[in-house]
């Protein structure tokens, strides 16, 4: 029988707790094992075995173990580079690496990470290597060119609809459909079968990134794990914010247009009018909608699947958990 989940979590913590990625210089290494200890939701290697456990009954060995690690491993690395362009002081409550240790340590380091995914991926069977390799490629390449659009939607006024959730597919949700494809290859699933898993875990991945714009505005504070309205704060261009300039009217507009440039203000009047701002247009309502479009398309592949509902079991209840999440 499958391992219950939080069985898995754990494996997984312990592995990367134990792994060798080296020793010397520990500028060099000390930051890997420091960023991963830092905790996180292990999301995308528990999609790994989640997807393989839909297709085996047989407890995952190290052949699929350890790519799944590579995978919680390239995203950390991600993360430890994206903290560096966002001057990014604090991950999960911690210094952020380039503050920990310095800028140029936190750049060589994760660079030393992405190499380590790849020693990873050489557990996998001579048989499915070069399909791994060849998707977790495409993968990477599809983080780092959202990863600049992200950056370069910064310095422009407007940015649309369309070309918002094009960035947030290939910045968050690919990894998600990679690590769900990434199981299904290890267990040897048809291709068929293998896109449909890795359509859901993109379009889940897109819904995901549309609720944590959602949340940043409307969650409760005492569950958040950050400011509420640091977005609006920051002027970062969510989804909320692009619906509401491409729609914004006469008043609206003009709070928009001022709270956007003002560079003084009190924090919690500018989110408040921003908001407000919101309610009038019904931007929460439309998010939403938005958000569940996404989840309903993911779910649609999932029951397309070719595999017993009852082994889909797992998978649809740890993706239901999540989508009810508050923080």
């Amino acid at each position: 029988m499958p391992l219950p989940l939080s069985n898995y979590r754990e494996q997984i913590n312990q592995r990367l707790s134990d792994y060798t990625f080296g020793q010397s210089p520990p500028e060099l290494y000390d930051p890997i094992r420091y960023i991963l200890s830092l905790g996180g939701k292990r999301l995308r290697p528990m999609l790994v075995l989640l997807a393989y456990q839909l297709f085996h009954d047989d407890e995952p060995d190290d052949e699929v173990l350890v790519p799944a690690m590579a995978v919680e491993v390239f995203h950390n690395f991600t993360l430890m580079h994206d903290d560096i362009m966002d001057q990014a002081p604090l991950r999960r409550g911690k210094p952020t690496v380039h503050t920990q240790w310095n800028s140029n340590v936190a750049i060589l380091s994760g660079d030393v990470m992405l190499v380590c995914a790849y020693d990873m991926f050489l557990k996998v069977s001579a048989e499915f290597l070069p399909a791994v390799l060849r998707a977790f490629n495409q993968c990477a390449a599809e983080v780092c060119e959202g990863q600049q659009w992200d950056m370069n939607y910064e310095s422009v006024e407007r940015v649309s609809e369309e070309d918002y959730l094009a960035m947030i597919r290939q910045k968050t949700a690919v990894l998600l459909g990679f690590s769900l494809q990434l199981g299904a290859i290890l267990a040897g699933a048809s291709k068929k079968d293998q896109q449909q898993l890795y359509e859901f875990g993109e379009k889940i991945g897109v819904g995901f990134q549309l609720m944590d714009d959602w949340l940043d505005v409307y969650a409760d504070q005492g569950k958040f794990g950050k400011q509420v309205g640091g977005d609006i704060i920051a002027n970062k261009k969510t989804f909320l914010l692009i619906r509401a300039l491409e729609q914004a009217t006469n008043a609206e507009a003009d709070t928009l247009t001022h709270w956007l440039e003002q560079e003084g203000f009190e924090s919690e009047q500018k989110v408040q009018a921003v908001k407000e701002v919101y309610h009038t247009l019904n931007i929460s309502e439309q998010t939403r909608d938005k958000m569940n479009n996404y989840f309903n398309q993911g779910f649609q592949a999932l029951d397309a699947l070719s595999v017993s509902e009852d082994r889909k079991l797992d998978l649809r209840n740890f993706t239901e958990q999540l989508m009810k999440r508050e923080k």
